[in-house]
């Protein structure tokens, strides 16, 4: 996994749906603190994590993670 391709499509999705990341922490129900470590590539996200913000932004975990375009 390229941390720094999935910091970048998550900001650029967040972004483009004008949704803060305290929304998203509470849309997808993980801490905003780790939205922001996911951001910044401080933090790996779990699978669990991953899935969910696929589902939420209605992308593949493929894409988010840099594996597809």
């Amino acid at each position: 996994m390229d941390m720094k391709v999935f910091a970048e499509r998550l900001k650029e999705l967040r972004k483009l749906r004008n949704i803060v990341a305290d929304d998203l922490a509470l849309a997808t129900g993980v801490s905003q603190s780790s939205i922001s470590s996911w951001e910044n590539c401080k933090v790996i996200p779990s699978a669990d994590s991953v899935y969910k913000l696929a589902k939420f932004f209605g992308v593949t975990s493929d894409y988010l993670l840099g594996l597809e375009e």
